[in-house]
């Protein structure tokens, strides 16, 4: 069945090439549509299209398809040309000529337009949650490890005292800056786009404040042009987001790999999180985060993925468009599995306390030494050429009783005012 059906059939090739993977996409955005269907309804009946018996009877029967939707049992089959022209035909199959008046006063291009809108809006929100949840076991592993020194690196090279404290919240609060992307993705998908039908608006006298309001929207996408303009920019939006999470999350996971090595032994995990090698049987390999490393790399891309599909194009619909939901939907799945796989091993990592006893970190400590020289009265170049020379000599002894006190250093993470600004960003 296809909504365009004018009586004549496709060649099979065109229509196997049209059509792609559509219908196992249209799985995941199936629900949405319903969702959106059930809205258009009641606004048909709203200004009289249908009778009051006519939309109860369609919204009782989309009502049962979300179920079958929901349970498991709603498939697509390859009769179908997408999950639109299935949810119409079983409409259609219960209630006869009612059912054939769902798609009055739309389009194929404001329905999936609504349905992604809806659906991203779902994942986006799941994401930040997803997001809040990585954060704060991040958060409590810093102040559970605050004083537990670690060295910081500069070019690779041995520079400066950092702590678990430290590394456990930057990671924390960099994800504050990935959720700003992520809001406003949000608020860009958080417009209703349904009655802008193939994207030159309806000569019925649709209620499109009705729909956004029993939509959840929290506004309106105004000009019908504008909306149908929106598809895949929305999705870019999408990607831009997930794209500066993933960043934050690729060199968490690539700091992990390095912090795991026998070179760094800085942290380890239990050895079921960790996997062997077929010939090596000591090994114990940081599968996870280098699958998270490498999926986070990935999704980098996908906003040039997009660009690539989207640039160019004149206004209006065109098919190029079908294809941002094979590149948005399995990133969007990849993403939430990163952070899930994460926040469940973070969960076990163990750190070694003891990092610093090793000599070859004594020059971690120069700064410090330096800065208690300029503290007493030396002149800081004065200082720092003193430092240099006791290096270069051997004879440098370094000043271990550190004091950092100055806001969000390692003696003041200031996790009470991170917490704070991830509290304000998920409200």
């Amino acid at each position: 069945m296809k909504l365009w059906d004018k009586g004549f059939s496709t060649d099979q090739k065109i229509d196997h090439f049209t059509v792609g993977n559509d219908r196992e996409l249209d799985l995941n955005l199936a629900k949405y549509d319903v969702i959106a269907s059930t809205a258009h309804a009641k606004m048909l009946g709203k200004i009289g299209l249908l009778t009051d018996g006519e939309t109860t009877a369609v919204v009782r029967e989309l009502d049962a398809i979300g179920k079958s939707i929901e349970s498991g049992s709603f498939t697509i089959e390859d009769s179908f040309e997408d999950m639109h022209s299935k949810i119409e035909f079983l409409l259609t199959e219960k209630l006869g000529d009612t059912g054939k008046k769902i798609h009055t006063a739309r389009s194929r291009n404001d329905q999936v337009l609504v349905a992604m809108h809806l659906y991203l809006k779902e994942e986006l929100k799941e994401i930040k949650q997803q997001t809040k949840t990585l954060f704060e076991i991040l958060v409590d592993l810093a102040e559970k490890n605050s004083a537990v020194l670690l060295p910081g690196y500069t070019h690779l090279q041995i520079a400066m005292p950092s702590s678990f404290g430290l590394w456990f919240s930057a990671y924390a609060e960099s994800l504050i800056d990935d959720l700003y992307f992520v809001e406003a993705a949000h608020k860009i998908a958080d417009q209703n786009p349904l009655g802008s039908a193939a994207g030159y608006g309806s000569s019925f006298p649709i209620d499109r404040g009705f729909t956004t309001r029993e939509l959840g929207f929290e506004t309106l996408k105004y000009n019908v042009v504008a909306a149908q303009m929106g598809r895949g920019k929305v999705e870019r939006a999408t990607a831009f987001g997930m794209a500066s999470l993933a960043a934050t999350l690729s060199k968490l996971a690539m700091d992990i790999c390095l912090y795991m090595s026998q070179n760094f032994d800085f942290i380890s995990f239990p050895d079921e999180l960790t996997t062997g090698s077929s010939i090596m049987p000591h090994k114990k390999n940081p599968d996870v985060f280098e699958l998270v490393r490498a999926k986070c790399n990935k999704l980098q891309g996908v906003p040039n993925q997009l660009t690539l599909v989207i640039n160019n194009l004149p206004s209006g619909y065109h098919r190029d468009l079908q294809l941002v939901k094979e590149i948005i939907v399995p990133a969007i799945q990849d993403m939430k599995a990163c952070l899930e796989i994460l926040a469940f091993s973070l969960k076990t990592v163990r750190v070694n306390k003891d990092i610093l006893d090793d000599p070859k970190y004594d020059h971690l400590f120069s700064v410090d030494t330096l800065n208690e020289l300029v503290q007493n009265g030396m002149p800081f170049r004065d200082a720092y050429k003193k430092m240099g020379q006791e290096i270069q000599a051997g004879t440098f002894v370094p000043k271990r009783d550190i004091e950092h006190s100055h806001e969000g250093s390692l003696g003041n993470l200031c996790l009470d005012e991170i917490r704070e600004k991830m509290d304000k960003v998920v409200s």
